[in-house]
């Protein structure tokens, strides 16, 4: 496809919208909450701030220059650098398909959930009756109502992944619905996405800012928030802190997936990505710690609740077994009696001491969840508690569906955008292209549907990308620096922009930057192998919660293939040129000596 037919953006602020919807997702709700917890609250964003800077915009501005100059998609803007390279391109495409395949899951729950919301009381608020209409389900008596309702109703869970089942058709429908909104929103390719970028970039922007009103209004908001700008500087002695840092930042940008590539090669030339790339990365990291600060405001008010409604219970125990006044104790003397009781009746309190619960509200704020368990159960739990929850239940899961979505546009078009650019589909209309892939992973993707299919999904999730992206990305920089050469991109960058990069671009390009990925890459390998049979979560419904169980054999199998087929791209590919290159040879060579032999 010549560079004159290509379709560009309407703007320079649809590009950065776009960046924006893609980069800002899921990860900075439900990921960064969690890592500042682990790591020592705000103490954490200091080697947060460190990597942003080492790692993050740096590749975040390498992979805009390569696609902005090549005019082209992953796998021909790599094959333009050199015919060697173009595996990598080929590998960043086969990640984004795994991504696709189960990241629009996550939309099909978020729909799910939304469509549950118009109700008068939220159905994970309180246990369904069972089937004899004389009690509660055990199995949520024994976990919790928002558990229940994830587990059993959304995902209708089996107890391992090695027991099958159908298809959840609630969850297939609204799958389908999810894929069916991805098409609408791509159908004509970047003009549609153009368009549709000012809401998917900005409304969450619109629902995180009443959430950050509303959850300083609530009960013990105050507590979770002080949690998290309390720094425990401890912490940045610890490497895994630094680790997780440079992971978050790597992963948050969305690096490695050639969606970035993708979306810069419909930039006009002379556009200037390098004060994009700056504002995008900025606007992603300033956005975790904006959901960050109302995460940890909700985190107060269901840490607080909890912590309460422990006092009450302890209370009433006191109560009744003392024969107490209602009156005599309340909520901030329960501690002051249970030591006045203690000593006064030491027999009598040694009966119920095993039935007293230990309160305590730092560890209700150091309970950590992230993933779904943080999206769809602790966030639905504190829901459940707000005054007029079913409109804070729509509002949230509206805002999750935007985030999704947002970042689906971007993992089809690192799909599509390589495809359009082989002669092979040219012929074939974009709405057709779309609409192919879209219904490609959608059947695909309907096996996360069975009961079986969040332990695939968890697979997925934790083995799809994260090894073979910081594989894609050290390629990438090293090609650049040492392949293609820095003086050459200099040349490219100033072609477009009109100036050179200063020096901090090209230290970190040929030196920094390819030093932590390679220390990231060594730890992932090393963390692999010492963490022994890789092992997933799996809910138990007699005990209510979920237990840790070893990925089966064929399980393992399927791991190492997910960890391999990526990045095996890269060298195959660079044998099959050499191979080609070897064959033309000797077929030139052969045919000179023919013309030697007749001359």
């Amino acid at each position: 496809m010549g560079k004159e037919v290509r379709p560009n953006w309407d703007n320079p602020v649809q590009f950065v919208l776009a960046c924006v919807s893609y980069a800002v997702g899921l990860g900075n709700v439900w990921r960064f909450p969690y890592l500042c917890q682990m790591h020592g609250g705000g103490g954490f964003l200091i080697p947060y701030l460190i990597m942003l800077i080492l790692e993050g915009i740096p590749l975040f501005y390498l992979e805009l220059a390569i696609g902005q100059k090549m005019s082209m998609g992953s796998i021909g803007a790599w094959t333009a650098i050199s015919p060697y390279l173009g595996g990598v391109g080929l590998a960043s495409v086969v990640t984004s398909l795994y991504l696709c395949l189960y990241y629009n899951v996550i939309n099909a729950w978020s729909f799910w959930y939304l469509f549950h919301s118009f109700q008068s009381v939220l159905p994970w608020a309180e246990c369904p009756l069972n089937s004899n209409q004389t009690g509660l389900l055990e199995e949520c008596v024994k976990g919790t109502p928002t558990q229940y309702f994830f587990y059993r109703e959304t995902l209708n869970i089996s107890p391992s992944i090695e027991e099958h089942g159908g298809i959840h058709t609630g969850q297939a429908m609204c799958l389908v619905l999810a894929w069916v909104l991805t098409y609408v929103f791509i159908v004509r390719g970047v003009k549609s996405t153009g368009k549709v970028v000012y809401f998917t970039a900005l409304f969450p922007y619109v629902v995180l800012f009443i959430y950050l009103i509303r959850g300083f209004t609530l009960h013990g908001a105050l507590n979770g928030v002080a949690y998290m700008f309390t720094p425990k500087l401890e912490e940045l002695a610890n490497p895994t802190t630094w680790i997780n840092a440079a992971t978050q930042i790597f992963f948050s940008l969305g690096l490695g997936f050639g969606t970035l590539i993708a979306f810069a090669s419909y930039n006009q030339y002379n556009n200037n990505f390098e004060r994009q790339a700056i504002i995008v990365s900025l606007i992603n990291c300033g956005t975790s710690i904006f959901a960050s600060t109302i995460t940890f405001a909700i985190y107060g008010f269901k840490a607080t609740v909890n912590y309460e409604d422990c006092l009450e219970r302890t209370r009433l125990l006191l109560l009744n077994t003392f024969d107490l006044a209602e009156e005599s104790i309340n909520m901030d003397s329960v501690f002051e009696w249970i030591e006045r009781l203690n000593t006064t009746f030491p027999e009598q309190f040694a009966g119920i001491a095993h039935r007293l619960e230990g309160c305590d509200l730092e560890s209700e704020l150091d309970t950590a969840v992230e993933g779904t368990g943080l999206a769809f159960i602790v966030y639905s739990e504190a829901i459940k508690n707000m005054p007029v929850s079913q409109l804070w239940s729509v509002l949230y899961f509206v805002m999750l569906l935007l985030l999704g979505m947002g970042s689906m546009l971007g993992n089809v078009t690192a799909i599509i955008t390589p495809l359009q650019d082989f002669k092979c589909v040219s012929n074939i209309s974009e709405e057709l292209l779309n609409g192919l892939v879209c219904v490609f992973c959608l059947l695909l993707g309907l096996g996360f549907t069975t009961t079986s299919g969040n332990y695939w999904f968890t697979m997925f999730n934790d083995y799809g990308a994260n090894f073979s992206l910081l594989f894609i990305v050290l390629i990438e920089v090293i090609a650049v620096s040492y392949i293609y050469g820095i003086k050459r991109f200099e040349k490219d960058i100033e072609d477009m922009l009109g100036h050179r990069p200063n020096w901090y671009w090209k230290i970190m390009w040929a030196g920094v930057s390819p030093l932590l990925l390679i220390t990231l890459f060594i730890v992932y390998i090393v963390n692999y192998i010492q963490g022994g049979t890789p092992t997933y979560q799996a809910w138990n419904k007699e005990l209510g919660k979920s237990v840790v169980m070893e990925y089966p054999v064929f399980a393992q199998v399927f791991i190492g293939l997910l960890l391999v087929s990526s990045i095996s791209c890269i060298p195959l590919s660079a044998l099959y040129v050499y191979c080609g290159e070897r064959k033309d040879g000797r077929r030139l060579q052969l045919r000179r000596s023919v013309n030697t032999v007749s001359t």
